[in-house]
């Protein structure tokens, strides 16, 4: 029983992680039609900010605060200056996002000197029930994901411009000719995923080492969770990020860690054979 609570509360942290890198790509995926290849490096730049904080004797929880606004602006300027000239190709945006990607990674590696850097979690410790104890700083990763899945669903369904953003989604040509400002609605989503990737890296550095690799392994996983749930809805990215993330932090529980992140490859694209939700069958690519 205790094994089970353990398990349940690893696989739910991880999960929390995923369905915040998950949720801001899904958006972009569905809204855009284009895939950005740069994601990791947005949760790298929000991880990056935290050091940045740190090393200059300012509280982490402020770079952590900071970070999705940093990366917002970040994103929303990147839109408006490259990415809105992919929209009319997709594959080439693919390209385009992953030289962008590609530069950042590289940029900050230089920072870093190719080293690892530890950042100290903001409430160190654990809290115990019964005989289980519980890290302090991943149940905030909980809490704080279940926040913003609420506030993001709150702010598609209960308000005017969450509404403009479904009305885009779901039909694109349909929206301009009702007077949509659709680019205004492009560079908004795209900030809004940015921001989502620059919380999560914020809240993922404490738990692992700084590096400018930190956002590839999470890159992928969330582009299956992508393909796995499908484009053009809100929930469709959260349930696949929760059955990718949830594979991806049990199966090493199960098999060899050098054979869980294949397996969790394996998997995904075995359901997706059988269950097409992806772009193709959405039309996006």
């Amino acid at each position: 029983m205790d094994f089970a609570v353990k398990l349940a509360f690893d696989l739910l942290a991880f999960t929390s992680v995923m369905v915040l890198i998950v949720l801001g790509l899904g958006v972009v995926a569905s809204m855009m039609g284009i895939f950005n290849f740069a994601h990791g490096e947005f949760v790298l730049l929000g991880a990056y900010t935290v050091y940045i904080f740190h090393e200059g004797g300012l509280p982490i929880w402020a770079g952590i605060v900071a970070a999705p606004f940093v990366l917002a602006i970040f994103g929303a300027l990147l839109e408006r200056s490259v990415i809105r000239r992919f929209y009319a190709a997709p594959i080439i945006a693919m390209l385009g996002t992953y030289a962008i990607g590609l530069v950042i990674r590289e940029t900050v590696r230089g920072l870093l000197g190719g080293h690892y850097k530890s950042i100290p979690e903001p409430l160190p410790g654990v809290f115990t029930i019964g005989d289980l104890d519980f890290s302090v700083w991943r149940t905030v990763i909980i809490a704080i994901t279940l926040l913003v899945i609420l506030a993001s669903w709150l702010l598609l369904a209960r308000t005017s411009i969450g509404l403009q953003i479904r009305g885009a989604l779901e039909n694109p040509a349909l929206a301009r000719s009702c007077g949509i400002a659709t680019p205004r609605l492009y560079t908004l989503t795209f900030a809004f995923g940015s921001a989502l990737a620059g919380l999560a890296g914020a809240l993922i550095v404490p738990l692992y080492q700084l590096s400018a690799d930190i956002g590839l392994r999470f890159l992928v996983q969330a582009f299956l969770s992508v393909m796995l749930g499908g484009v053009g809805t809100f929930e469709g990215p959260v349930l696949g990020a929760a059955a990718v993330g949830a594979t991806a932090a049990g199966l090493p529980w199960l098999v060899i860690p050098v054979l869980a992140d294949p397996l969790v490859f394996v998997i995904a694209l075995v359901i997706v054979k059988f269950r097409p939700q992806g772009f193709i069958t959405q039309g996006r690519l």
